[in-house]
């Protein structure tokens, strides 16, 4: 829960920042009828947008399990960081192409540039902060991983989703200033225009990158080595256990992971000290683990479980 309210902070951030930002840029751009900050204007509306939704999947994923949905509703986070990779993609960088390429055949002067200037060195202060904020709550959540790694392994895709589309504002914001002071300076309106189509290429790439890494958490991706392992330690440790062969886990969520444990139990143990056994290892891991909802063992012998493995995780087989 405390993950959730620091994803909710700065997801609040990013939409303030941004619903500020959009209308400043829409005014500006039609008082100059500059290309890049319609897109910009564009992008930020988009953002803000995306930040709805971010919200609305945080609010849709907490619902508790129900007869329809068992293991809870952890993936509609997932599935609605996934629409808005999509959304940036779609919106944000197909309307800012767009409108690049139009000004480019048919540019147009810009006019009363300081107009941008000052909008766009405003957007770049509101714009810092919401930054700074997803920069320092994905700093104090990704421990000792590199920052790319972190994203890899990340099963929280709000806050770098923010952190993401913050970047990717602040490269289009410094684009579009660079387009507006060369194409007035020089006297070449096409400039502004390419501007458009180079923020347009940034939100692609940023889109791309979403939607690879939320592909993942959508589809279903394990937990992590450590929490594998602390589990299987757990088992093994159990006296009615001879040997915890492996186990499978999935995220449905940021703090919900499903586990599957395989393990073979001593020849002696009856059924009902199976079902004690079976007890204490759930109470066990909760409490080591309070991310993993739900724990289902299967007894197994580790000649079985090896052959399984080896069929379904060829690089876990180990584990």
């Amino acid at each position: 829960m405390a993950a959730h309210q620091g994803s909710k902070k700065v997801i609040y951030a990013a939409l303030a920042g941004n619903l500020l930002i959009a209308v400043t840029k829409f005014v500006a751009a039609f008082f100059t009828g500059s290309s890049a900050m319609i897109s910009e204007g564009v992008h930020s509306l988009v953002d803000t947008g995306n930040e709805g939704l971010l919200l609305y999947g945080l609010h849709r994923a907490s619902r508790p399990a129900d007869a329809g949905h068992p293991l809870g509703h952890g993936r509609e986070l997932y599935f609605w960081t996934f629409i808005v990779a999509l959304l940036v993609f779609a919106l944000g960088a197909g309307v800012s192409i767009y409108e690049g390429v139009k000004h480019i055949m048919e540019p147009e002067p810009v006019t009363n540039p300081l107009i941008n200037y000052v909008v766009l060195g405003l957007s770049i202060l509101f714009e810092g902060y919401s930054w700074t904020v997803a920069f320092r709550e994905f700093r104090s959540q990704k421990g000792r991983l590199g920052y790319v790694e972190a994203v890899r392994r990340s099963k929280d895709p709000t806050t770098f989703t923010v952190l993401l589309e913050d970047s990717a504002a602040l490269a289009g914001l410094a684009i579009a200033f660079l387009g507006i002071w060369l194409g007035h300076t020089f006297g070449i309106p096409e400039l502004d225009g390419v501007a458009s189509v180079g923020i347009g290429l940034v939100l692609a790439a940023t889109a791309v990158v979403l939607a690879r890494e939320t592909k993942g958490l959508l589809i279903g991706e394990s937990a992590s080595p450590e929490v594998q392992a602390g589990i299987l330690r757990i088992a093994q440790a159990d006296p009615a256990v001879r040997s915890a062969n492996g186990i499978i886990t999935v995220h449905l969520g940021p703090d919900q992971i499903i586990a599957h444990l395989s393990a073979e139990f001593e020849d002696h143990t009856t059924a009902p000290q199976i079902e004690a056994c079976v007890t204490r290892l759930e109470n066990a891991v909760r409490e080591a683990y309070p991310r993993v909802t739900a724990l289902f063992v299967k007894p197994q012998a580790a000649g079985a479980w090896s052959e399984r493995a080896a069929a379904i995780l060829p690089s876990t087989a180990d584990v």
